[in-house]
């Protein structure tokens, strides 16, 4: 069977079952944030995967690098909903660090992989491949 790029790739796979946690976590919120935070952070972990799996499907490596940018904006996002989280008492200390951590994680991950988009630009290899990413 025939997978598309980004199925191949590790950081859609952690992004994947991050933002999974995350929509799980959230479904224990107040109702009355069901419009407001619910729904902000799950959108915003959503779109991680999202972004990663659009910009796989681009024409160049300079487009997959920008969308890449656009999941770490999504993931700084998920970050700030879980500190408001916390703050509202919506989450205690250890699932805030947990998901703190997985989060950080993460980043650091999509960056690697970014760093190798800007590398694969600078040698002229436009082809992205699963880098173990």
């Amino acid at each position: 069977m025939e997978t598309f790029k980004f199925e191949k790739l590790r950081i859609w796979h952690t992004s994947m079952g991050f933002g999974e946690l995350i929509f799980e976590a959230s479904s224990k919120f107040p109702s009355d944030e069901k419009f407001n935070l619910i729904s902000q952070i799950r959108r915003a972990a959503d779109s991680i995967a999202l972004n990663i799996a659009e910009g796989s499907t681009g024409q160049s490596t300079k487009e997959f690098r920008k969308f890449t940018g656009y999941s770490l904006r999504s993931l700084a996002e998920v970050v700030t909903c879980l500190h408001k989280a916390r703050r509202r008492k919506y989450l205690t200390e250890a699932k805030f660090s947990n998901f703190y951590s997985q989060a950080y994680a993460l980043m650091n991950s999509m960056g690697a992989f970014r760093a190798t988009l800007k590398t694969k630009k600078a040698t002229g290899n436009g082809n992205v491949n699963s880098g173990g990413n």
